[in-house]
């Protein structure tokens, strides 16, 4: 009898370690959890503001199309005809900003093509090159004035040193 008394208990000692090791693993396991998430997780205003801000920031940015007094809001360029041939093709390789600090008429314009096919690997337009000349001329001409007048009639003098 005391065998099976001996062999009772080991099975007893064995369950007992199981059970203590499943334990110790559920444990560590929650805080190692704690550890990970707990450090990096949002409080509730953080993640309201985050979410508010989201919003905002999604109605805040233009629409793709929107035109606002006469200027398409994504782009900042001039409304008018043939305004999506131009930023399909210019704006694929280039900010719009480039086009609007630019004047010049339809000669000057279809130079600055030409340059572009020569020196920066600009694709053919074919027959859309001459909407977008038309549209940059007719847009971004020369302006007539300047930012003013020459200076005339002034009496200079030397600095000393």
């Amino acid at each position: 009898m005391p065998d099976n008394k001996d062999k009772w208990l080991k099975q007893l000692l064995w369950i007992y370690r199981a059970i203590l090791g499943i334990i110790a693993f559920m444990v560590t396991s929650f805080f190692l959890f704690i550890v990970i998430y707990a450090v990096d997780w949002p409080s509730d205003d953080a993640s309201i503001a985050a979410n508010t801000r989201a919003k905002e920031e999604a109605q805040a940015a233009p629409k793709q199309d929107e035109i606002v007094d006469g200027i398409h809001v994504a782009t900042g360029l001039k409304a008018g005809e043939g305004l999506d041939v131009v930023i399909a093709n210019c704006t694929a390789c280039h900010s719009a900003k480039l086009i609007t600090q630019n004047r010049a008429d339809k000669k000057g314009w279809k130079n600055m093509i030409v340059w572009m096919q020569e020196t920066q690997n600009l694709w053919n337009l074919g027959t859309n090159e001459e909407v977008i000349v038309n549209y940059l001329a007719k847009n971004y001409a020369p302006e007539k004035k300047g930012r003013r007048a020459p200076l005339t009639n002034i009496k200079w003098y030397e600095l000393e040193d």
